[in-house]
C-alpha cells in the first residue's frame, strides 16, 4: 500500500523543519564508539562496577566479549502497574545469563501515579516529575557499564521520561518491558455513574470507595485507556517493546515469556550484538508520526500532546500541534475505549488489540512501514499476536482478520469517525486542543457566558451554593506550567458530566491538563498562552461571553478588543501547600509552554566531540597508570 500523500507532506515538513537540530543529536551518537564504554573504565572503576556481582558475572564483566545490560526500573509496590516489576530483575538476569550476556539494575526512577494525587497538592509535582525521571535514567546510565538497556515503566509521566533520558543516551540500544493491565473488574461506566453520583451528592462516600475499589483491585495498570495505557500503544507503535506486549496481564506464563524475548532482543541489538540498533537512530520522524497517528486513531490521551513534543525534542525533532492537527485530519477513529466507549483495555486486547490498528492503518497508508524497530526492520511485525505453543515456546501468529468486536475495534472503512481524536482550537484566546473522540456531534459546540474559577474545587463550590447559570463555560486558569506546575483537573470532570446529563450545556477552558481519562464533556485544554505568561485568559471576567466550536477549531472571548485593552490581568493567586512545592519552583520558572513540551529541563544536542576523544583514550588506573 502506498503512504498517504498528506502523511508522507507532513512527515516531509517535519523533517525539514528538524534538519539542524536531528543531525547535530545524530552526531553526537555517532560520535560514541559502537564499544563496550567499560573498556574505558580504569580497573578500580571496573571493579566498583562489579563487586557485587557472582563470581560468573564478573568473570564476563571483566572482558568485552559479553553485552552487559543495564536496568533502569520504576518499580513501587504503591502503584499497581509498577507491583509486578519486584521480581522482572531477577528473571531478566537469568535470561540474559542464558543468553551468554549478564545484566545489573543500573537505578531506579521515581513513579507516582496521578490516579492517587488528582485533586491533591502533590499533584503540582506531578508533570515535572517526567523530567525528574529523564534525569534520574541518565544518572543511572552515567557508570559507563552497560551495553544495551531494558526500561521497566509503565504509567503516565514516566514512559516519557525514561524515553527522553533513554534518547540522552542514544548511542546505546534500549527495550521497554511492560507488565500489563490487571484484569477487568467493575466496569468504567458503572464506576463514572457512582462518580457522578457522588458530585451530586446522591451517593456515600463508602458506596464510591467500593465502586473504585472495585475498579482498581489487582496488580497491573488500570484498565482505562489513560495516559498509561496510551504510553504502551506508543512504544508499539514506535517499535521499542515486542509485538503484542502492551496488553497481556501480569503473572501469566506468556508475560514471563515476552520478558525473557525482551531481554535476548536487548542483548541481540547491543553494541556486542549481531543487530545492533542505538535508540536514537530509531527513534527517527517517522517513528513519531507512527506514534502520534496511532494515538489519535484509537482516541488516546490528551496528554501526549505535551509528552510526544517532548519525546521528539530529546531525539533532534520538532514537532507542534498544526502536526498533531493536520495527522487528525487524515486519520480515521478506530477504537473505542472507555471513556470513548464502554470497553476496556482487556476487551480491546480481546477484540484484536494493537496489531490490529497498526495492519489496518498501514493497509491505509496511514503509517511508515520502512522503519527499524527492536524486533527486526519493518513495522508489519506489529501486525502479529505473541502466543505459547504446547510445549511454552514463544512465537507471533497473525493476528485477527476481522475485529472481534466492532463495538470496539473497527477497520479503516468502517472507522466509528472519519477524523482522530484531538482537533486544535485558536482565536484571541490562544491555541488548545480539545478531544472529541467521546463527544456526540452536537456536543461540540458552546456559546455560553464564562464562570471563572482559579481552584478546581471552587466549581463544586458554587453548584452546591447554587450560584452557577443554567448554562456555562468554566474558565480555570493560572493552571499552567508557569503557574503552578500544571496539574491535572481530573476532580472537575464527575460534576461537569453531572451537569451534562441534567441536559444543560457546559464545558471547559483552561491552561491546565484534563487526566488521559477524560473526553465525556467539551473541553479546550493545554490554553496556551497562559494566564500567569500573559495570556489574555487572565483578562477573562466573570458572564463574559465565549465560544468554544471543536468542528470549525474556534475558541474566542466574544469582548470587544477595546475593552478588553482597557483591563488589567487579573493578579496569580497564591501557591498552595509546600509538600515539595518549593523543590520545583526553579522548574517552574523555567517551564516551556504546553505546545513546547512543558520541557524544565535542556534538550539541545551539544557539541561532544572532544568527549568522543576522550572516550577513545586508554583508561587510567586509579593511580594515574594504564590498566
Amino acid at each position: 500500500m502506498s503512504i498517504h500523500p498528506h502523511l508522507e507532506a507532513i512527515t516531509r515538513r517535519i523533517c525539514e523543519r528538524s534538519a539542524p537540530l536531528r543531525q547535530r543529536y545524530l552526531a553526537a551518537i555517532d560520535a560514541v564508539p559502537r564499544e563496550p564504554a567499560r573498556k574505558h573504565l580504569s580497573c578500580g572503576n571496573l571493579a566498583h562496577g562489579f563487586a557485587a556481582s557472582d563470581a560468573d558475572s564478573k568473570t564476563r564483566l571483566k572482558g568485552t566479549i559479553a553485552p552487559n545490560l543495564g536496568i533502569v526500573s520504576a518499580y513501587n509496590d504503591m502503584l499497581s502497574a509498577h507491583q509486578p516489576f519486584e521480581g522482572y530483575p531477577a528473571l531478566i538476569r537469568q535470561a540474559a545469563r542464558a543468553a551468554g550476556a549478564t545484566a545489573q539494575v543500573a537505578g531506579g526512577v521515581p513513579a507516582m501515579c496521578d490516579g492517587i494525587t488528582q485533586g491533591q497538592a502533590g499533584m503540582e509535582l506531578s508533570l515535572f516529575s517526567r523530567d525528574v525521571i529523564a534525569q534520574a535514567a541518565a544518572v543511572s546510565l552515567s557508570h559507563a557499564m552497560f551495553d544495551s538497556t531494558l526500561y521497566l515503566g509503565v504509567c503516565d509521566k514516566i514512559v516519557p521520561g525514561m524515553l527522553i533520558g533513554a534518547l540522552s543516551f542514544g548511542h546505546l540500544p534500549a527495550v521497554f518491558v511492560p507488565a500489563g493491565p490487571m484484569p477487568s473488574g467493575i466496569s468504567n461506566q458503572a464506576k463514572a455513574k457512582v462518580r457522578e453520583r457522588y458530585a451530586a451528592g446522591e451517593a456515600s462516600k463508602a458506596e464510591l470507595l467500593a465502586a473504585e475499589a472495585a475498579s482498581y483491585h489487582a496488580p497491573g495498570t488500570c484498565t482505562f485507556y489513560g495516559t498509561a495505557n496510551s504510553n504502551q500503544l506508543l512504544l508499539e507503535a514506535m517499535g521499542l517493546m515486542l509485538p503484542g506486549a502492551a496488553f497481556v496481564n501480569p503473572g501469566t506464563p506468556l508475560r514471563e515469556a515476552l520478558t525473557r524475548a525482551a531481554t535476548l532482543r536487548a542483548v541481540e541489538i547491543s553494541t556486542l550484538g549481531n543487530d545492533y540498533c542505538p535508540l536514537g537512530q530509531l527513534v527517527d520522524e517517522r517513528a513519531i508520526v507512527n506514534a502520534l497517528v496511532v494515538l489519535l486513531a484509537t482516541g488516546g490521551s490528551t496528554n501526549h500532546s505535551i509528552h510526544w513534543v517532548a519525546v521528539a525534542r530529546a531525539a533532534g525533532i520538532v514537532i507542534d500541534w498544526d502536526d498533531i492537527h493536520d495527522l487528525s485530519e487524515i486519520t480515521p477513529l478506530l477504537v473505542r475505549m472507555y471513556p470513548n466507549g464502554d470497553a476496556d483495555v482487556n476487551r480491546f486486547e480481546t477484540a484484536g488489540g494493537i496489531g490490529f490498528v497498526i495492519r489496518e492503518l498501514l493497509d491505509a497508508g496511514l503509517l511508515h512501514e520502512d522503519v527499524r524497530t527492536v524486533f527486526g526492520a519493518g513495522l508489519r511485525n506489529y501486525t502479529r499476536k505473541p502466543k505459547l505453543d504446547g510445549a511454552g515456546r514463544l512465537h507471533w501468529a497473525e493476528g485477527l482478520a476481522a475485529s472481534g468486536e466492532r463495538d470496539v475495534l473497527r477497520g479503516a472503512r468502517d472507522a466509528f469517525e472519519p477524523h482522530g481524536g484531538l482537533r486544535l482550537v485558536q482565536g484571541n484566546l490562544g491555541r488548545a486542543l480539545v478531544k472529541i473522540a467521546a463527544l456526540k456531534p452536537e456536543l461540540r459546540r458552546i456559546e455560553a457566558p464564562a464562570v471563572v474559577i482559579h481552584d478546581q474545587h471552587e466549581l463544586a463550590r458554587r453548584h452546591s451554593a447554587g450560584t452557577l447559570p443554567q448554562d456555562f463555560i468554566a474558565v480555570l486558569r493560572f493552571q499552567g506550567p508557569h503557574a503552578n506546575g500544571m496539574p491535572e483537573l481530573h476532580s472537575l470532570t464527575p460534576l461537569l458530566g453531572h451537569l451534562q446529563n441534567q441536559g444543560r450545556r457546559v464545558a471547559l477552558v483552561t491552561d491546565g491538563r484534563l487526566s488521559g481519562a477524560s473526553g465525556k464533556t467539551l473541553s479546550a485544554i493545554h490554553l496556551t498562552p497562559e494566564a500567569a505568561r500573559g495570556g489574555l485568559l487572565a483578562k477573562v471576567h466573570e458572564g463574559d461571553s465565549v465560544l468554544l466550536d471543536a468542528e470549525a477549531g474556534v475558541l474566542s472571548l466574544e469582548v470587544d478588543a477595546a475593552t478588553l485593552a482597557a483591563r488589567a490581568p487579573a493578579p496569580r493567586p497564591p501557591g498552595g501547600c509546600d509538600v515539595g512545592r518549593r523543590l520545583f519552583g526553579h522548574s517552574r520558572a523555567q517551564a516551556l509552554d504546553a505546545e513546547h513540551g512543558a520541557l524544565s529541563i535542556s534538550l539541545e544536542p551539544e557539541d561532544c566531540s572532544h568527549d568522543a576523544d576522550a572516550l577513545r583514550a586508554p583508561a587510567a588506573s586509579a593511580s594515574g597508570a594504564h590498566a
